[in-house]
């Protein structure tokens, strides 16, 4: 019994166990108090109940005490004044939000993680086990100072709390990993605009320390990064993301390792199809509906001509109010103001046709002022009857034929002209055709217009969609 005594001694040093001496002036407390010291006895004899405590796990350890934060400056990067600290990195990405060509830059939403070790976070485990925590002891430890080369703005997302943890192992190796959403720039060709495809990188970079201090490099090379297979753009097709490294030199502070991720962007061409291709397509296939329509309706051809022409100017306004303004021309321009051309000059047809038909008229007017009229044998010097029922606003329009393959038309002008003075002849006639041939241009319209424009589609849609 007094042996059991004096383990109850060992135990519990506030509780002087003493047979002979002891004295409880509380029965109950003393009764609680045996009755715990029994059970840590038992905890330590039988090896059912033996256990190695981990002060990792332990009930009321401060992290700043079992991590001897008080201990070292952290100020200062691990070994400091020697070799550069490896960090490795590797990137999640979770969506990939915005691309925007006016802008010229992109919208990314990623995992941002850092391995590197620190032996002054090193602390003693029984189990090996690592100790987690959130963003509050970030900043009472040394961590890398990265920053986004090129970013136009970024932000660390904290609903509900700071999206930000640190996992510490007892060898001291750290893992840093932090939820960013970051906009960068973009540096975009849009000369084959909208047939493009796009390269786009995101930098990342040491801002304070120099290789000598941190080498930078991905943990586990291409792999280590990951995308989300549900990413999708409206606009364009994910090809490939990969990853490079490279040395950035600045002249006043030296050399930096930078990390970048680089993927490819094809742009999807339905949309502008529908939207701009269709569009001025059928205006230009509306334009030449004009040369099958009959030269003298000018009421007809002439607003179907200025139509087509005010359309393809919208469509061209509209196309370039969603683009940068660039100093080079981008495909779709190419490709908007040919079309532009192709109208234009379905009404600068029109106004030839019309032009030459008036210059048609006229010396068909003034060859029958100098003609003398003979209506018949008893009135010389006045014209035939035959002329007299041909509408003169059709300029004699009968008798078509074919002749070469080209329609012409025909006025023929019966002349009777008495001559009794000059031969002696009465009632002589003399006939003389005049042959008008105003409907070849557009006859040669409706085949060179349409052949050009489906030539330039070949050619272009050859060159670009390559």
């Amino acid at each position: 019994m007094n042996i059991g005594l004096c383990r109850l001694k060992s135990f519990a040093g506030e509780l002087k166990c003493d047979w002979l001496h002891t004295k409880c002036t509380d029965a109950l407390n003393f009764t609680v108090q045996v009755h715990k010291l029994t059970l840590q006895l038992l905890f330590s004899i039988s090896p059912i109940f033996k256990r190695s405590p981990d002060v990792t796990k332990a009930w009321g350890t401060k992290s700043d005490t079992l991590l001897k934060l008080d201990e070292h400056d952290f100020t200062m990067r691990p070994g400091f004044g020697g070799p550069a600290v490896p960090v490795g990195v590797d990137v999640q990405v979770e969506s990939l939000d915005a691309i925007s060509e006016v802008d010229m830059d992109f919208t990314m939403t990623l995992y941002l993680r850092h391995y590197w070790k620190d032996e002054r976070l090193a602390f003693r485990s029984n189990t090996n086990h690592s100790m987690t925590f959130d963003g509050r002891i970030v900043k009472k430890i040394w961590v890398p100072d990265m920053f986004f080369v090129h970013s136009k703005k970024s932000f660390t997302h904290d609903t509900t709390t700071d999206n930000v943890m640190l996992r510490v192992y007892p060898d001291g190796k750290v893992l840093y990993s932090l939820r960013v959403t970051v906009t960068a720039m973009c540096s975009m060709d849009l000369s084959h605009f909208p047939l493009d495809t796009q390269t786009c990188s995101l930098e990342i970079e040491s801002y304070a320390y120099t290789d000598d201090d941190l080498m930078l490099y991905w943990k586990e090379g291409n792999r280590s990064l990951n995308t989300d297979e549900r990413i999708s753009l409206s606009q364009f097709l994910i090809q490939e993301f990969h990853t490079t490294t490279r040395l950035a030199f600045y002249s006043s502070t030296g050399w930096y390792n930078r990390l970048y991720i680089n993927f490819t962007l094809r742009r999807h061409i339905f949309f502008f199809l529908l939207q701009t291709y269709f569009p001025a397509t059928l205006m230009v296939m509306l334009s030449w509906v004009s040369f099958w329509i009959d030269r003298r309706a000018v009421p007809a051809r002439v607003p179907l001509g200025i139509t087509t022409v005010l359309t393809m100017s919208t469509i061209i306004t509209g196309v370039n109010a969603s683009m940068p303004r660039v100093s080079y021309i981008k495909a779709v321009d190419i490709y908007l103001w040919v079309s532009f051309v192709f109208v234009f000059l379905s009404v600068i047809e029109y106004a030839a046709v019309n032009y030459l038909s008036t210059l048609q008229e006229r010396k068909e007017r003034k060859q029958r002022e100098r003609l003398p009229c003979t209506c018949g044998v008893d009135h010389p010097g006045m014209m035939s009857a035959s002329y007299s029922e041909v509408d003169a606003n059709t300029t004699g329009n009968y008798g078509m034929r074919e002749e070469n393959g080209v329609k012409r038309e025909r006025m023929l002008v019966q002349l009777a002209m008495e001559s009794d003075q000059i031969t002696g002849h009465v009632g002589s006639t003399v006939y003389s055709s005049v042959w008008i041939d105003t409907h070849a241009i557009d006859k040669y319209s409706r085949v060179v217009f349409p052949g050009s424009y489906i030539l330039f589609n070949i050619i272009y849609w050859s060159i670009y969609s390559i």
